[in-house]
C-alpha cells in the first residue's frame, strides 16, 4: 500500500486528475448498470412473462412490491456491510449475486422459481448498487461532496437508457436468452471492475477533494472522533440520538413519497387525461431528463448554499410540478408539470445524501443511509397504493396528487429545522478546552 503523503504549506493537488473523479464515473457507470438491468428493465421481463406465463398483473406487481421491502429489511444490513467491508467488496459480491438472480431467472418456469429469482436480483442490487458506491464517494470527497454525488447519482437515471436494447434484444431473442446474458455479463464484470474501485482516500496516501495538506484545515491533530476537516464521525448509535437524523430521514421520506407514486401511475395518470401512450411515454423522458440535469444544479447549489435551504427550494419546485398535474388536459397543459416535477425531483434527491455526509461524517455512512431505509422504502411501497385506492373509490387522481403534493410540501419545510449535531466526545473536548 502507498504511505500517505503529506507536507507542510498551503494546500497543493497531486498531479492529473484526482482519482476520486475517475470513481465518480466508475459509480455512475456501475448504477446505471445495476438498475437498468434490476430495476427499470424489469418491468420489459414483466410484459414477455405476462404473454409467456399469462400471469395477472397481481402476480407481477407483487414481486415489486417485495423488490422494495427489500430495501426496508436489508438496507440497515447492507449499510452495516459496507462500512464494516469496504464497497470493493460490496459490489463484488452484489454483482456475483445479481449475475446469478439473472441466471436463475432465466429457467424460470413458475411463480416460485420467478418470486425466488426476482428477490435474489434484488439482494444483488442492493448490496451492489446504489449504496456501497455513494458511500465511496462520499469518502473521496467533503467540500466538492454535492456536486460529485450528484454526478454519480445519475447512473439511476441513465439506467433508463438500457431499457429501449433490452426490449429489442428480449423482441429477437427472447427474454430467457436476455436473462442468460446479462447473468453471463455481471458475473464477467464483478471483478475487473470492481479492481477499480477504492473506498478511502487515504489508503492511497490522497485526502479528500484531492488535497494534500492545508493549514488549519487538514491537521493530523484533530480531536478523537473529528477528521481533519473538523467534521464529527458520528457511530450509527449516535447519529440516532439526535434530531437532525429523524428530520433528515422523515424530510426525505415525505418529499419522495409522490415520486413513488408516480413511477407507478404517471402513464396511467397522463393517458386518464386524454394523452396517447407515445405522448405520456415522452412526459416521463421529459421530466427524466429534466431531473438528470436539475441533479448537476442541485450539486452545484448545494456546494455554495446551505443544503436544507437548497432542498427545500427543490421540494417545493417538485409539489408545484404535482398540483400542476390536477390541470392536465393535453400535451401543453402537461409539460409544466413534468418540467417542474422533474427539477425539482433530480435536484433535492443527491442533496439528501450529501447532507447525511456532512453533518455524521464519513466512518458510519452507510450503516446510517441504511438506518433511513426503513422509513424511505416503507413510503415508496405506501405511496402508490395510496394513489391507486383513491382512483378506485373516486375515479380519479385529482385527491391523490393534492395530498401528496401538501405531504412533499410538509417533507421539504421539515429538513430547514435540521441542524449539524455535534459529537458527544467533541462536546467534552470543547468544554475542556475553554476551561
Amino acid at each position: 500500500m502507498e504511505q500517505p503523503t503529506t507536507t507542510a504549506g498551503p494546500a497543493s493537488k497531486p498531479r492529473g486528475l484526482f482519482y476520486g473523479w475517475w470513481l465518480v464515473g466508475i459509480a455512475m457507470f456501475t448504477i446505471a448498470l445495476s438498475n437498468g438491468a434490476a430495476a427499470h428493465g424489469l418491468g420489459v421481463f414483466f410484459v414477455a412473462l405476462e404473454r409467456h406465463f399469462g400471469w395477472s398483473r397481481t402476480v407481477l406487481s407483487g414481486a415489486f412490491a417485495l423488490a422494495r421491502l427489500e430495501g426496508t429489511v436489508m438496507g440497515p444490513v447492507e449499510g452495516f456491510l459496507t462500512d464494516r467491508f469496504g464497497s470493493r467488496r460490496m459490489v463484488l459480491t452484489g454483482f456475483c449475486i445479481l449475475g446469478l438472480g439473472f441466471l436463475m431467472f432465466s429457467f424460470t418456469s413458475g411463480i416460485a422459481s420467478f418470486y425466488l429469482a426476482f428477490m435474489v436480483i434484488a439482494v444483488g442490487m442492493g448490496l451492489g448498487g446504489f449504496l456501497p458506491m455513494i458511500t465511496a464517494v462520499n469518502n473521496w470527497f467533503v467540500r466538492r461532496r454535492s456536486i460529485a454525488i450528484a454526478s454519480a447519482g445519475m447512473g439511476n437515471y441513465m439506467g433508463g437508457v438500457m431499457v429501449p436494447a433490452l426490449a429489442l434484444g428480449i423482441g429477437l431473442l427472447g427474454w430467457r436468452a436476455v436473462s442468460l446474458a446479462l447473468g453471463v455479463v455481471f458475473l464477467a464484470l464483478a471483478y475487473p471492475l470492481t479492481r477499480q474501485i477504492r473506498n478511502r482516500p487515504e489508503e492511497y496516501g490522497q485526502r479528500p477533494d484531492g488535497e494534500i495538506s492545508q493549514v488549519g484545515s487538514l491537521s493530523d491533530d484533530a480531536p478523537s472522533g473529528m477528521d481533519a476537516y473538523g467534521i464529527g464521525d458520528f457511530s450509527a448509535r449516535q447519529a440516532l440520538r439526535t434530531s437532525a437524523f429523524w428530520l433528515i430521514t422523515f424530510s426525505h421520506g415525505l418529499s419522495a413519497m409522490v415520486v413513488g407514486a408516480l413511477q407507478v401511475h404517471a402513464i396511467p395518470m397522463l393517458h386518464d387525461a386524454g394523452l396517447s401512450l407515445e405522448l405520456a411515454g415522452t412526459l416521463v423522458v421529459v421530466y427524466t431528463f429534466v431531473g438528470m440535469g436539475s441533479r448537476i444544479v442541485g450539486g452545484y447549489l448545494g456546494d455554495r448554499f446551505p443544503k436544507p435551504v437548497v432542498i427545500f427550494a427543490f421540494s417545493t419546485v417538485q409539489a408545484f410540478g404535482v398540483v400542476a398535474a390536477v390541470g392536465i388536459s393535453s400535451f401543453a397543459t402537461a409539460l409544466p408539470f413534468a418540467v417542474m416535477f422533474g427539477f425539482g425531483w433530480g435536484g433535492r434527491g443527491a442533496l439528501f445524501t450529501a447532507l447525511r455526509g456532512d453533518y455524521f461524517g464519513r466512518k458510519a455512512f452507510a450503516t446510517i443511509f441504511g438506518l433511513s431505509a426503513f422509513f424511505l422504502s416503507g413510503v415508496s411501497v405506501i405511496s402508490p397504493l395510496f394513489a391507486g385506492y383513491l382512483f378506485d373509490v373516486q375515479g380519479h387522481y385529482r385527491a391523490a396528487l393534492l395530498t401528496l403534493a401538501a405531504i412533499n410540501l410538509f417533507g421539504g419545510f421539515l429538513v430547514l429545522f435540521s441542524r449539524k449535531p455535534a459529537l458527544p466526545d467533541s462536546v467534552g473536548v470543547d468544554r475542556m478546552k475553554s476551561m
